[in-house]
């Protein structure tokens, strides 16, 4: 039987964590921009991330862990303002390509395996 509420199914399972990740975006017409960012939810296929930068929903975004240098390229799938403050914004993105190794984590169940 389907699930009535589609979005509620998951691909993979997610894990609640901070970790800090650079954010990295081209705009047309401007120099690239750079900031730091940190997630609050992250799985195999994506995430979500706070950052002081606004970005658009299906925005070609590139996320670099500074700890161990890997990148990977990302859509942005929806932006919505913090409420407690108007710089930050919630950021949730869908990796390119399924990606475990990029976070630093145990994997969480085998769903993870690639």
């Amino acid at each position: 039987m389907l699930d009535p509420k589609p979005r509620t199914r998951r691909r993979s399972q997610r894990v609640m964590v901070q970790l800090e990740v650079l954010l990295q975006v081209e705009v047309p017409g401007c120099s690239p921009r750079q900031v730091h960012a940190f997630t609050t939810v992250i799985s195999t296929h994506g995430g979500l991330l706070e950052a002081p930068l606004r970005v658009a929903p299906n925005q070609k975004i590139t996320l670099v862990n500074p700890k161990s240098g890997m990148s990977v390229t990302c859509r942005v799938v929806r932006v919505d303002a913090d409420i407690t403050d108007a710089q930050v914004f919630a950021i949730a993105f869908e990796f390119d390509q399924r990606s475990s190794q990029f976070w630093p984590v145990n994997l969480p169940s085998e769903d993870w395996i690639e």
